[in-house]
């Protein structure tokens, strides 16, 4: 029973980076109907806001210390960063904590980002296939993430989190377990707490706002809300760069449990975009649903129990095929998806 609360806990971990990434995937599809291959590299950039912030946090004037010296007997370079040297130990604090501050830096970038790439490229694709689209948004995630392997390198770059989250946590004391039997990182349940305070707040902002109502009826009736003297199309455009924003604070926050590099969008985007699928294309519950419910089903296959199980049926590795597994199901049994609109996928 630990060993399974645990894989779910890691489920949930994995999800909702899945829920996130398809939560921003499915608000572009749904109000502008496009499928957009980039939206992984803006959880890449996201990440590389993170990496950035920290490097510049951790600029370091060097000063000789001839009171300390080398092998060689020769003084020693100090390196003293500029924030410890101006600001002491608020100087340090800052610098411990440039993930969560990596935030604020990123969500006017992103929103930016967002909204150049819907302006300069997305808008002139919106009556174009489905696979003109692909087409498009892929070759922008590949120059993207080739601009970014030219700048930072091909290696994963480690960004660690804050010192006071560093450590686990012993859960299997609050659920009546032994001590020690089920431990978790800190930052992985913080990360999941912050994953489901977005969700909340994107739902929140479709639900009880005027702007939120008015994209909302535009998905359900572009047309008409276009005849009352809205101009949806400005509206979507800010939709598409609050998408844009949701990626890329998920990207953030993730820095510190899988280090950045240069592919970690596209290692994302296809998972999430089975996420969708299997959510429902269109639907915003569903993404979310679908994204902690795969990210569940994987950690799960991953035991060794579960895997040697699959072996004896011919089915190896059934941890990294589980999702595309379930998506077959799901497509063949009902092709909406699981919250998917009536009609969706189904013609």
């Amino acid at each position: 029973m630990d060993a399974i609360l645990l894989q779910i806990l890691n489920g949930l971990d994995k999800g909702s980076a899945y829920a996130l990434i398809a939560l921003g995937l499915t608000l572009i599809f749904g109000t502008l109907g496009v499928v957009n291959f980039a939206h992984g590299a803006l959880f890449m950039i996201g990440a590389f806001c993170a990496v950035t912030l920290n490097k510049v946090f951790a600029l370091s004037s060097i000063t000789i210390d001839p009171t300390k010296t080398d092998f060689l007997g020769k003084p020693l370079q100090v390196k003293t960063p500029y924030l410890e040297k101006w600001f002491g130990d608020a100087g340090l604090a800052i610098m411990d904590w440039s993930v969560p501050l990596a935030i604020i830096v990123s969500i006017p970038i992103m929103m930016l980002i967002g909204y150049v790439m819907e302006r300069g490229l997305i808008r002139h694709f919106y009556k174009r296939p489905h696979a003109d689209q692909i087409l498009v948004t892929f070759g922008l995630a590949i120059v993207l993430q080739e601009i970014i392997k030219a700048f930072y390198g091909a290696n994963p770059i480690q960004t660690p989190a804050p010192s006071t989250f560093v450590g686990t946590l012993d859960i299997g004391v609050y659920l009546g377990f032994a001590q020690d039997a089920i431990t978790y990182p800190y930052w992985r349940l913080v990360y999941f707490a912050f994953a489901c305070l977005v969700i909340f707040a994107v739902f929140a902002f479709l639900r009880f706002t005027t702007f939120g109502m008015v994209v909302r009826a535009g998905m359900a009736d572009r047309e008409t809300v276009g005849l009352l003297g809205i101009n949806i199309n400005k509206k979507f455009t800010i939709m598409f760069a609050l998408a844009a924003c949701v990626a890329g604070v998920a990207g953030v926050m993730y820095t510190p449990i899988n280090s950045p590099n240069y592919h970690m969008g596209m290692d994302f985007l296809v998972l999430s975009f089975v996420v969708v699928v299997v959510g429902g294309m269109g639907s915003l519950p569903g993404a979310v649903l679908a994204g902690f419910l795969l990210g569940i089903l994987e950690s799960i296959a991953s035991m060794n129990v579960v895997k040697q199980f699959f072996e004896t049926i011919f089915i190896p590795s059934i941890d990294q095929i589980v999702i595309y597994l379930v998506a077959v199901i799901v497509l063949l049994v009902r092709p909406r998806g699981l919250l998917g609109h009536k009609g969706m996928m189904e013609d």
